[in-house]
């Protein structure tokens, strides 16, 4: 077949029958830990570097976490944090040059392909499904090299099928569907062998709100009801702060942030203040800058539309100040801190990030 489905998503499947850890003792005593107790996950100082001299590029420096059973957890991350590269590292499709990786308390490396029997991915860019194959004919081929008889998971693809909004499309070849709807099939495909711990790499790319909210939906059901755990990364923080326990932010191949959603929201302890005028001009905008912290400028055929980190007495301060300019405001809104804000303040990066498919980029 020669639509066949990507070599990264190929690379994570492992044929023979799932049972977790087929190749060490279950439940048993590993160096002393019961594998059973074990995180999902733990990443311990892992390094990747392309290159070599001037030109080599550390693309994941020194990288450790643990991600706990049941939990979902974001990655987020400019462009070229090394988000991707660690991904594949851990999945074993990058080989890291130090570091090691635990899934389910056993460790990776030495040719123990068993240790993903439970994994499975779906990452960006990469052919998840055979495009020739029906909705439901994929479901049935993936579980089948995950080790799972498809036909005792039946019930488990037409849950997926319904809650996911394909069960009209089940039996239609996947190359006849929209973007959204083969995004949403390679969803389906990587959970339909019930693999215990997946990673998303762009999950939303592609769906329109409510298919994105429909998503966002099935995936804190199956963390809260199934214990699957999740890792997923993705620019469009609407997804983040909906569906994470906890966030871990890279930038320049390290981790700079690892917190929960909540902590990382008290972290953002100013109040932005977004003001809309017509009278705003050059020699006006320059003085703001002088005297506030202005966050962003969007200009609008005649208006200008200002964000500044004003709370307290700056509020008063930033009142009179526009009304010494002679500017009327159309508008005065004041805005919520919210993760993309501390993202931006942790990296310093505002490239490609999204909220609800609305582009929230400034210019000044």
């Amino acid at each position: 077949m020669d639509d066949s489905a990507g070599t990264d998503r190929a690379s994570v499947a492992v044929k023979g029958e799932r049972t977790r850890h087929d190749d060490v003792d279950t439940a048993a005593d590993v160096d002393g830990r019961n594998i059973e107790q074990s995180p999902a996950l733990t990443v311990d100082g892992l390094s990747k570097r392309f290159g070599s001299g001037e030109d080599a590029v550390l693309a994941v420096d020194d990288v450790s976490f643990t991600v706990e059973r049941g939990s979902v957890v974001g990655l987020l991350g400019p462009n070229g944090a090394g988000k991707t590269t660690l991904i594949k590292s851990i999945l074993g499709i990058v080989v890291p040059d130090s570091g090691s990786v635990e899934i389910f308390g056993t460790a990776v490396g030495n040719g123990r392909r068993a240790v993903y029997a439970d994994v499975d991915a779906m990452l960006e860019g990469a052919r998840n499904d055979y495009w020739r194959l029906t909705v439901r004919e994929n479901l049935r081929y993936f579980a089948t090299i995950s080790g799972v008889d498809p036909d005792s998971v039946a019930a488990r693809h037409d849950r997926l099928l319904d809650r996911l909004g394909l069960a009209d499309k089940a039996d239609t070849p996947v190359r006849d569907l929209s973007r959204g709807m083969k995004q949403k099939v390679s969803l389906a495909s990587v959970l339909a062998g019930g693999a215990e711990l997946v990673f998303l790499d762009e999950p939303t790319l592609g769906l329109d709100i409510e298919s994105s909210r429909t998503l966002r939906g099935e995936l804190r059901r199956l963390a809260g009801e199934e214990g699957l755990t999740i890792v997923v990364s993705s620019h469009d923080m609407s997804v983040i702060e909906d569906v994470c326990d906890r966030v871990i932010i890279m930038s320049d191949g390290r981790v700079v942030s690892d917190d929960t959603v909540d902590a990382l929201l008290e972290r953002a302890d100013r109040d932005i203040v977004r003001i809309t005028s017509q009278d705003i001009d050059d020699e006006v905008l320059g003085s703001l800058r002088d005297r506030f912290d202005v966050l962003g400028v969007t200009r609008d055929d005649e208006r200008v539309q200002i964000e500044l980190a004003a709370v307290g007495d700056e509020l008063y301060d930033l009142m009179s100040h526009l009304r010494a300019a002679g500017v009327s405001l159309e508008h005065v809104r004041t805005v919520k801190p919210d993760l993309e804000d501390v993202f931006v303040d942790l990296t310093g990066d505002t490239g490609g990030l999204s909220r609800s498919g609305e582009d929230r980029r400034w210019s000044s």
